[in-house]
């Protein structure tokens, strides 16, 4: 099941999160509609009690709190930039099932030219309560890959999709391929899954 945690993503233009002023209007009124179905609902729900306690109809993911997960501005990520600046793509953070609070980051490195390649990491709070890498799910150099989702379900398992390319031969500018990648957590270890992406996801 897919969980409620998704990778917040910088790369939408400033402002996107906007609504326009006939949109908030518009939500004013329909939380006005929402509150009258509501104490419809409740008011039927009075006349006609159910027996039992409703369960969740899907298990929601365990968020962290964002002053609670590892900061990515403050850990020192394994990546060779030279003198080019390291820039973080996608974020996500949760409990990944061991109880603590985790970030997973997709990050590269800032390069002039080209599609640099995503290094994708697992933070956790190192003794000194500073975020230390707890694992590499993705190597730039080795991978060669640019991540473009990142998601957390509820039972812990990390996805993402990514391109990349199919030889050598391809431009670096233009990816040609789309994957769907998993990880599990085995015995301590991640465990890699992958399989091409279907039409249409990139």
């Amino acid at each position: 099941m897919e969980a409620a945690v998704e990778a917040e993503n910088p790369r939408t233009a400033d402002g996107a999160g906007t609504a326009p002023g006939h949109a908030r209007s518009g939500i004013g009124h329909w939380a006005l509609v929402a509150a009258g179905c509501a104490a419809v609902v409740a008011g039927a729900l009075a006349a006609s009690p159910a027996e039992g306690t409703p369960a969740a109809a899907r298990p929601t993911a365990k968020a962290a709190p964002p002053a609670a997960a590892p900061d990515p501005a403050k850990a020192e990520l394994p990546l060779d930039c030279g003198p080019f600046p390291v820039t973080v793509v996608l974020k996500v953070s949760a409990d990944l099932g061991d109880g603590s609070p985790s970030t997973v980051v997709a990050a590269h490195c800032a390069a002039d030219n080209g599609t640099p390649p995503d290094g994708v990491f697992v933070l956790t709070a190192g003794p000194d309560g500073r975020p230390e890498v707890a694992g590499t799910l993705l190597d730039p150099a080795a991978d060669n890959l640019t991540v473009t989702a990142l998601t957390v379900r509820s039972d812990g398992e990390i996805r993402a999709r990514a391109r990349g390319y199919s030889s050598p031969d391809v431009p670096r500018c233009c990816p040609d391929r789309s994957l769907a990648i998993a990880w599990k957590r085995n015995a301590g270890h991640w465990v890699r899954a992958e399989s091409a992406a279907p039409a249409g996801q990139v």
